[in-house]
């Protein structure tokens, strides 16, 4: 059988989408997943998207880690999503689609893809760090010297502790780069390895900061793989009204058999 794909990348973040609406593709093969995104041996992502018909809403998101397996919410996902979308002429510059984590609105204006985000509560906070769920849950450390951090290995260590079993979660480290700007690097699980950028963990930080540093809205933020900036509003304890913003560009398309 032969698939057409596409790939689309925000910020670095990269996918292969799939045009499902006649929900053809066997969304249960978590190897068939994970071969298509190696990047040795298929045609190699951070994760894999299916765009299918919604009853109701515009589409609907079914996103998969690399590692083939049925992920949580994905923010660059959705936004390169929402773009392609727009490409194929599905949508127009507004839409509204459901995804893991609930139902999303989204905006196209001047080539940047505005995504709602869920509402944020229930933040965890220590001495060291804050831990909260944006779509996917992130915990988020400030560090000094963000470039020289060895994101890998101390991702990796936290991603696997005792405090987030058995799911484990994405790992973020911030700087700040002045007032309402900050340097993001990402560990992110499923991918297991840092990614050039993430988009529920740019949203987890954007409000850290609000906390931490009294950053006001909107949050510039600086990832591997380009810009992104996040707005929202604080009624009572719940951060609310939150947009992920940033480009979403399609990379190359194709067909391969399965």
């Amino acid at each position: 059988m032969k698939i057409q794909f596409y790939k689309y990348q925000g910020t670095g973040n990269d996918f292969i989408i799939l045009d499902d609406r006649n929900a053809l593709f066997q969304k249960d093969n978590e190897s068939l997943v994970a071969s298509l995104c190696h990047r040795k041996f298929g045609i190699g992502a951070d994760g894999l998207m299916l765009l299918r018909n919604h009853e109701e809403l515009d589409f609907q998101m079914i996103y998969f880690n690399s590692d083939g397996k049925e992920g949580s919410m994905c923010g660059n996902g959705g936004r390169a999503l929402v773009q392609f979308a727009f490409d194929l002429g599905i949508i127009g510059p507004e839409c509204t689609f459901s995804a893991s984590d609930g139902n999303h609105d989204a905006k196209i204006i001047d080539g940047l893809v505005h995504l709602r985000m869920i509402d944020v509560e229930d933040i965890e906070m220590t001495e060291e760090d804050y831990f909260m769920n944006t779509g996917s849950p992130h915990h988020v450390e400030f560090v000094d010297n963000i470039n020289e951090f060895d994101v890998y290995t101390e991702g990796k260590s936290i991603r696997h502790t005792h405090r987030y079993a058995p799911e484990g979660t994405n790992v973020n480290f911030v700087e700040s780069l002045g007032k309402n700007k900050l340097k993001v690097r990402t560990f992110e699980r499923g991918v297991e390895d840092e990614t050039l950028s993430c988009g529920t963990g740019v949203t987890a930080c954007a409000i850290a900061s609000f906390l931490e540093l009294e950053y006001t809205s909107p949050v510039s933020v600086e990832v591997m793989g380009g810009d992104l900036s996040v707005s929202f509003e604080l009624k009572g304890d719940v951060f609310t009204n939150i947009h992920l913003i940033g480009p979403a560009r399609k990379v190359f398309e194709g067909s391969v058999e399965l």
